[in-house]
């Protein structure tokens, strides 16, 4: 008889969600306004030599110093990315490969094609 009064006793159990824990059921911390170095870095698959290579080529990020630490916003991020976006589209050398048919051209030795390929060597002359 205890046990059905225990059982009576104990209050449901309370849904567990998953909602602001990691995967190891951590709390996971606030996001921050700002990226550290390192961070930055990791979030853009950059490694930070390369980003002090561009930053020495005036090419990186804006920083902001408070104190000793050195802190990229997430606003200075973005326009990171978009001049860089803006830079790469109008590089020659990626507009070449835009407009490149993608498609392999197939032949053999003699340079004979057939069907499609001929055509399009054809049209690329």
């Amino acid at each position: 008889m205890a046990r059905a009064a225990e059982i009576k006793e104990r209050k449901p159990p309370a849904r567990s969600s998953r909602r602001g824990l990691t995967r190891s059921g951590e709390v996971r911390a606030e996001p921050t306004a700002v990226y550290s170095r390192a961070g930055f870095c990791a979030a853009h698959g950059l490694s930070e030599s390369f980003y002090h290579k561009l930053q020495n080529e005036g090419r990186g990020p804006a920083e902001m110093r408070v104190g000793a630490r050195v802190f990229v916003s997430f606003e200075s991020a973005a326009r990171w990315r978009a001049a860089n976006e803006t830079r790469t589209a109008e590089t020659p050398a990626f507009q070449e490969h835009e407009i490149a048919d993608p498609r392999p051209v197939t032949g053999d030795r003699e340079g004979n094609y057939s069907g499609d390929e001929k055509e399009r060597k054809d049209r690329a002359r």
